[in-house]
């Protein structure tokens, strides 16, 4: 008990300090666009500006700059077609329902995203709803949401901008701690040929979805920052390194997902599965774990890229002279998934030495060294 609550609280303060500094952006930005649409706008009572800012700043991670052009297209795009379909069918509601239909169609065809579909539907909304009594209201609602979008990507972009490794590295903590206790799970389960603790473990890598999908979202706020933000253009030499790390991690995974469905297929049908592989498999979980720790102090990463090259040429002795001649069963040591199984391992470890920092050739060269043939596309 006391260690789940421990758990708890980690995971609360690593999400505080992760999603801290996105509060502070959304309550300056909302702040701001109060004060400039009071002042500046004379509306006495300001709400679609400041939502529009906080909006861009906390739901838009990662693409603020196209959120907020889908969101004034939206908002354009809802006024259009309300303005030039009312004054023929009136007010009521069946006309509020055709004039919103007509305005996501548009968006649709115009191949717009999520923000253009709300923002038109809800735009024609208002005025199908409130025009022609109010007909001065659609410029100032375009100027608020213009107003709000501008101030929220000054915000986030200008004024406190994320800090885009620190970011990537929070992010990036949580997904390869799952993926290598997974990854130990799997090399246990693989050990005793247990098949539920082997499927255990290949369910722990898929409800992996999540944390990939925020750490994409990560490296895309973290290169717009990088792209638009004076105070972090210093950075975009060191950001490169880090963006090709993520990308061949999240491929790395992948390759551990199609590793574990594969084993998890040997196991169930009684393929022979030889020591080295699980064996392989935790030398392989150690070098991911242990290249995060090396990236994160900024050391040369010898030691990961050394455990690596051993659970390469681990798997290589798993698959014994089958690699060198499959036409001759009785030296096989692996089965058909678990041959498979073995081509995952190395392409995950060439990813990983890729991230690592390796240049990709040199990275194909590593695997080749270790005795097993290449199979990266």
């Amino acid at each position: 008990m006391r260690e789940r609550s421990e758990r708890t609280l980690r995971i609360r303060a690593w999400r505080l300090r992760l999603f801290g500094l996105l509060a502070v952006q959304a309550g300056l930005a909302a702040a701001i666009t109060w004060i400039v649409s009071f002042r500046f706008l004379h509306n006495p009572t300001p709400v679609l500006a400041p939502t529009t800012a906080v909006g861009i700043v906390a739901a838009a991670m990662g693409s603020r700059v196209r959120r907020t052009v889908e969101l004034l297209a939206g908002v354009t795009l809802g006024l259009a077609v309300g303005d030039l379909l009312m004054p023929f069918f009136g007010i009521g509601p069946w006309q509020t329902g055709v004039v919103v239909v007509l305005a996501i169609v548009v968006a649709v065809l115009l191949k717009g995203g999520g923000s253009l579909l709300t923002q038109a539907g809800g735009t024609a909304v208002l005025i199908a709803t409130l025009e022609p009594p109010v007909r001065e209201l659609s410029i100032p609602r375009f100027v608020e949401a213009a107003v709000g979008g501008l101030i929220g990507i000054a915000v986030g972009l200008l004024v406190v901008p994320i800090h885009p490794q620190r970011t990537l590295q929070r992010l990036a903590a949580p997904l390869v701690d799952l993926s290598v206790a997974a990854l130990r799970e799997l090399a246990t389960a693989v050990r005793v040929r247990d098949p539920g603790r082997v499927d255990e473990s290949l369910n722990r890598m898929r409800n992996l979805g999540p944390q990939l999908t925020a750490l994409g979202e990560g490296l895309g706020a973290a290169e717009e920052v990088v792209r638009w933000a004076p105070l972090r253009w210093r950075e975009r030499s060191s950001l490169a390194f880090h963006a090709t790390s993520v990308r061949h991690l999240e491929r790395s995974l992948h390759s551990c997902r199609s590793m574990a469905r594969r084993l998890a297929k040997a196991i169930h049908d009684g393929e022979p599965v030889p020591e080295e592989f699980p064996a392989a498999i935790d030398l392989l979980a150690n070098g991911a774990w242990a290249l995060r720790c090396a990236i994160c102090s900024h050391q040369e990463p010898r030691g990961p890229r050394e455990q690596l090259r051993m659970a390469v040429e681990l798997v290589g002795r798993a698959q014994g002279e089958a690699a060198r001649d499959p036409t001759r069963p009785h030296t096989h040591r692996l089965g058909y998934s678990g041959m498979i199984a073995a081509g995952e391992l190395r392409l995950a470890a060439q990813d990983l030495f890729t991230a690592s920092g390796m240049d990709a050739d040199k990275a194909a060269a590593a695997v080749r060294r270790a005795g097993v043939p290449d199979r990266h596309d």
